[in-house]
């Protein structure tokens, strides 16, 4: 009787804890996702419901808000997604050619300080971008690329991500150098090299790099502030801002319909590649 019942018990304490895990896992989960719920929840109720309780499901639901919100900017909401995702474009195949092309040169290119400039580059990530922000913006003012695409497009052709060089770098280190020797044996120089050899193994690195991208600069709100003050050039997180009035006149229906709205691009590129994502991070920290 003891002998057969201990095992038994083990295995109950341990069905027990997994009762109290997930229980703890589901109130976690819904802590985390209680803000968007409140927020999806607010974007269809009328202005006077929105902060009047906690409850986030509305009483009536006011779709109204999500038509007059899109219509309610100048110009009609849709331009500052189309801005976005001009500026995401051509951040991402910056960083994607930028990068790759710098992390090859650092993992398998000999020149001068070439250990002096990987540390600067490392170094660059610990620097704060608030104290880059006035010589850049004065570098941008000169060349006329104020209130342009430009200030946020062209410096990720020149790899100023420093997190993805090192990412790109380490993957790179994984890729057995024998194939870069077949390849010389045969003739090819250094760029041949990248573009037959390198590139293509480049895949899971190179996937994490423009999911990131994409995100960070879908959602980045300070760097568009600064660079951006037309209406017609403006993006989703600085057209967001318009629906608050300093005076008290804020439509926070309205607001919380598109900020619903904006998040649905993140959304999608997260539910589709997150496998992506685990699995570029961990080959490339894995492997070696």
């Amino acid at each position: 009787m003891t002998t057969t019942s201990l095992p038994a018990r083990a295995a109950g304490r341990r069905t027990d804890r997994r009762w109290v895990l997930h229980v703890v896992l589901i109130l976690g989960a819904i802590v985390m996702i209680y803000p968007m719920i409140w927020m999806v929840g607010g974007s269809l109720k009328p202005d006077d419901e929105i902060f009047s309780t906690l409850n986030p499901f509305p009483t009536v639901a006011k779709f109204a808000n999500y038509p007059d919100g899109w219509n309610a900017s100048h110009p009609v909401f849709g331009f500052y997604f189309l801005n976005s995702f001009i500026i995401c474009l051509g951040a991402v195949v910056g960083n994607v050619f930028g990068c790759s092309v710098t992390a090859f040169a650092f993992a398998r290119l000999n020149f001068r300080a070439k250990k002096f400039w990987f540390a600067m580059m490392l170094g660059s990530i610990m620097l704060p971008a608030n104290a880059l922000l006035v010589p850049q913006y004065l570098l941008f003012y000169k060349l006329g690329w104020v209130d342009t695409f430009l200030p946020l497009i062209v410096p990720k052709f020149l790899a100023t991500d420093a997190f993805f060089v090192f990412l790109l770098v380490q993957f790179i280190r994984t890729i057995p150098r024998s194939l870069d020797e077949a390849a010389t044996i045969d003739g090819c120089g250094p760029f041949r090299i990248f573009g037959r050899i390198i590139l293509p193994l480049l895949g899971p690195a190179l996937v994490t790099t423009v999911i990131f991208t994409f995100i960070w600069t879908y959602d980045d709100f300070f760097a568009q502030l600064i660079y951006l003050s037309t209406a017609a050039r403006e993006t989703v997180p600085i057209g967001l801002r318009q629906y608050i009035d300093s005076s008290g006149g804020s439509s926070y229906g309205q607001m919380l319909a598109m900020s619903a709205l904006s998040l649905v691009p993140t959304f999608l590129v997260f539910l589709f590649s997150q496998r992506r994502i685990v699995e570029g991070i961990t080959t490339t920290g894995i492997r070696g």
